[in-house]
């Protein structure tokens, strides 16, 4: 196992740090991005109305928080599993999100005002490096079944 370990060596401290890069995002979130939404959601917030925003600004942080943890989380996936199929497969996938949760973030945003709990859920997937947490395992799975 430890020969494993210092075969991987780049590879493992790559991945530490861009988990640690994720991790700068989301401890400067505040002074990176406009979010009013991250007050709203740490109180009660299931009765209160949603928070007045400027759409537009909205909308740019959302989008460049996205891209932020997109490029870092395709970048860990190119530098643990290293192959191309894998990262273009993940890039597109990471398009087609983005293009649908931020449709629905602002769907649910202007349409739905009583659908505060769709709201947390849609922005939790456009702000945190979730989808991540889904492919690698995935990746590494379908990788494993391929060998066999």
């Amino acid at each position: 196992m430890l020969n494993k370990l210092l075969e991987n060596k780049f590879k493992l401290i790559g991945a530490v740090l861009i988990v640690l890069s994720l991790a700068l995002v989301r401890m400067f979130e505040l002074q990176l991005f406009y979010d009013p939404f991250i007050n709203y959601f740490q109180n009660d917030f299931k009765n209160l109305p949603y928070p007045q925003v400027d759409k537009l600004k909205l909308f740019y942080s959302l989008f460049f928080r996205f891209i932020l943890n997109s490029a870092l989380s395709l970048t860990l996936i190119y530098v643990l599993f290293q192959n191309r199929d894998i990262f273009k497969f993940s890039a597109i996938l990471y398009a087609l999100f983005l293009v649908v949760l931020l449709t629905s973030f602002f769907i649910v945003l202007d349409f739905f005002p009583k659908a505060s709990w769709l709201l947390f859920y849609v922005r939790r997937f456009i702000i945190q490096p979730i989808l991540v947490l889904l492919f690698i395992p995935g990746f590494y799975y379908q990788l494993q079944n391929s060998k066999k």
